[in-house]
């Protein structure tokens, strides 16, 4: 092999080298922006430079890969189901204490599933793996929770801190809140009076992005 061939040899391995070292981080940014959606957002916000902020998200995925995590049966899906309905027929008449209720079981249903409790911003950092999507409604409702022992905090926002929380509830359970067994026709507003044309309601959307309607026996909370 003469000289100039193996120069030009050397020179194609050390270009395809540097070409795979300026690619990876890119494949890598795009597989964690892909799978933690907005999330991957707020970490790169929180974190000191945007490596760091990844190496937080790999880290993430190394910790969800050894955790012992397993669907819910179906009788305990369904189980939750009819508990997530009551919380939402309690809201017409004690909005508080439904809301206290569905923190609770939110947190029933994520240690059922396997995500280990006890540090609260653990098993959120847990969750985002699989659930991300969901967690800036989830955190919202938190937010709301945290202050729904105050005066000034109205029905409406209870409402949305609900669908903030039926958003990771229904990630989790992995089912639709939605059948023909928990909703009937007629509709029922926040006083608890309702209308009967369930066709014609406007679809509400909060600024959560999620939809804010909230089905029940009894009907829909607007």
């Amino acid at each position: 092999m003469s000289t100039s061939v193996l120069i030009a040899l050397v020179v194609a391995v050390v270009t395809v080298i540097a070409a795979l070292l300026l690619l990876t981080p890119r494949l890598r940014t795009r597989r964690l922006r892909r799978r933690f959606g907005p999330e991957y957002d707020r970490v790169v916000a929180e974190a000191d430079d945007r490596a760091a902020a990844e190496r937080e998200l790999r880290r993430r995925e190394h910790r969800h890969a050894d955790l012992d995590l397993r669907p819910l049966p179906e009788e305990r899906k369904r189980y939750y189901l009819d508990e997530w309905v009551a919380v939402q027929e309690r809201f017409v008449d004690d909005p508080r204490g439904a809301l206290g209720e569905a923190d609770r079981l939110v947190a029933a249903v994520a240690a059922e599933r396997g995500y280990p409790t006890g540090d609260h911003d653990q098993q959120v950092a847990d969750l985002s793996v699989e659930h991300a999507a969901a967690l800036d409604h989830y955190r919202s409702g938190r937010e709301i929770a945290a202050r729904a022992g105050e005066d000034s905090t109205t029905t409406e926002e209870i409402r949305i801190a609900l669908v903030g929380y039926r958003t990771l509830f229904r990630d989790l359970v992995d089912g639709d809140l939605v059948d023909d067994d928990l909703v009937d026709d007629d509709l029922v507003n926040d006083d608890g009076t309702s209308t009967t044309n369930a066709a014609t309601r406007t679809e509400a959307t909060a600024e959560t992005g999620a939809d804010t309607s909230i089905p029940s026996k009894k009907g829909i909370l607007r």
